[in-house]
């Protein structure tokens, strides 16, 4: 399943064919009818998004947002509200009360995207809180801020003076700077700070117009401006292109034109949020580095990698989700540092770790366990993909021999890797789901059959059936 849906609706009808069209789409779906009932199942169970209509026997979807967000646990669960009939103004009474706004009648195509972006954002923000609940754990973590600094965000649109007029409309109530850019400059004008908090990219009314799509993909890859939020503003509803938009990495579309009160509210939430995962990744990534990570290779150590190894597979199991483990290990490793000294050694670890580490997703942790020994764990992998990336780390390091400062000849290696992989099937399947640590076993006795085997191989211990 790609994820947990709670439907919520008084009409049974509705239930019904939300609940098919979800679950055509892979995800598995539990109703309920109420706010009460809701919350109650919300408490009880993981979901990864919340789908309400706009009125429910018991209250308001904004009420529904206001009490889920104040159960624990359910902090951070995402909420769309679908419904017809709202005019602007209730329109922002849900953006504020922190869900997301879909308009009936709504194309499958575009309802589908919507909901795989939604669960897309708060997977990785939940990754992102679960690497900063292992950091605050071992008492890494650094202050919060004291203020919250300006947002930033740029305007980006075909017709300048148009741009204009709305940059002018908009910064009354932004709360933050906004700016002008053409199509063509946004990529090249990020300025020296980097990339801006949030794009809105305009989509003129020319279907045959495809700028704002490519711009969205561009600016996903680009590196100072990958974590950016983006916006889309359609200046004529076309929902074919707001799902492709959302699949490309938009955070969020506007289908019905400018509408400065709401598009000004959106734009602070993507800037709000951008700047929390700034803090969050920032905690990661200088939290008493010392203590956490390995000086040597810049990976995280075995003091971070194990509970955070642990809390994965705390949350495979509440998600029904698998992960895998890999543990990997240089081969004849004492032979480079016999032959060619300890400084050679120690560069042959570093470039070991760079190579495992642009191999891999960003949601990845690879860790340096021991001597030549690192842990990498996968988040959400199944086996055929885990397997895949096994593979291609092995030929990663034996296809292209080590060049080393101050020895004329590289130096070959290779590197057997032992992987397990945690079943999604054993929750709510009365098996008890192995632990992170058991994990870790499973895949050690791999590695030792990789090393047995003749080394250089990628080895699999299975779940059990």
């Amino acid at each position: 399943m790609q994820g947990k849906i709670l439907v919520l609706d008084a009409i049974a009808t509705n239930r019904i064919i939300l609940k098919v069209k979800l679950t055509d789409a892979y995800y598995e779906v539990v109703q309920a009818d109420s706010i009460s009932d809701g919350i109650r199942l919300a408490r009880s169970l993981t979901f990864d998004l919340v789908i309400t209509a706009l009125s429910l026997p018991d209250g308001t979807a904004e009420r529904l947002c206001r009490k889920l967000h104040a159960a624990p646990g359910c902090e951070h669960l995402p909420v769309i509200a679908m419904g017809s009939g709202a005019d602007p103004e209730r329109r922002l009474a849900i953006l504020r009360a922190g869900a997301q706004m879909l308009a009936k009648p709504v194309c499958d195509t575009l309802l589908l995207s919507q909901v795989r972006s939604t669960i897309r954002i708060h997977n990785a923000a939940a990754e992102w809180r679960m690497r900063d609940d292992t950091s605050r754990a071992l008492g890494m973590a650094e202050p919060a801020p004291t203020f919250e600094r300006a947002g930033r965000a740029t305007l980006v649109a075909p017709n300048p003076v148009e741009g204009q007029r709305w940059i002018r409309c908009l910064r009354g109530s932004l709360g933050g700077s906004i700016r002008y850019c053409a199509p063509a400059a946004a990529l090249r004008d990020t300025g020296l700070d980097g990339g801006p908090d949030a794009f809105v990219l305009v989509q003129p009314e020319d279907p045959q117009s495809p700028e704002a799509l490519r711009l969205v993909s561009a600016l996903r890859a680009n590196a100072a401006t990958r974590h950016s939020g983006i916006m889309i503003v359609q200046m004529a509803p076309d929902p074919g292109l707001a799902a492709h938009a959302l699949d490309l990495g938009a955070d969020d579309v506007m289908t019905d034109g400018f509408e400065p009160a709401e598009l000004s509210l959106r734009l602070r939430n993507l800037m709000r949020r951008k700047q929390m995962d700034e803090q969050m990744r920032a905690t990661v990534r200088t939290g008493a580095q010392a203590a956490i990570f390995d000086p040597l290779t810049g990976l995280h150590n075995r003091r971070y990698a194990m509970p955070h190894l642990q809390r994965i597979a705390d949350h495979a199991r509440a998600t029904a989700r698998p992960f895998a483990v890999m543990l990997a290990d240089l081969d004849h490793f004492k032979r480079v540092n016999d032959r060619h000294g300890h400084a050679a050694g120690d560069a042959v670890l570093a470039e070991t770790a760079t190579r495992l580490r642009s191999n891999l997703r960003a949601m990845d942790m690879v860790a340096r366990i021991g001597g030549e020994e690192f842990m990498i764990v996968m988040p959400g992998s199944t086996l055929k993909e885990a397997s895949a990336a096994a593979l291609r780390l092995c030929n990663d390091i034996s296809g292209t021999p080590f060049q080393v400062p101050g020895i004329e000849e590289p130096i070959s290696v290779t590197i057997s890797i032992g992987m397990a992989v945690g079943s999604s099937k054993t929750a709510g399947s009365g098996v008890a789901p192995e632990n992170g640590g058991a994990l870790l076993e499973k895949a050690d006795k791999a590695l030792y059959a990789a090393k047995s085997g003749g080394r250089n191989k990628v080895r699999l211990s299975r779940p059990a059936a």
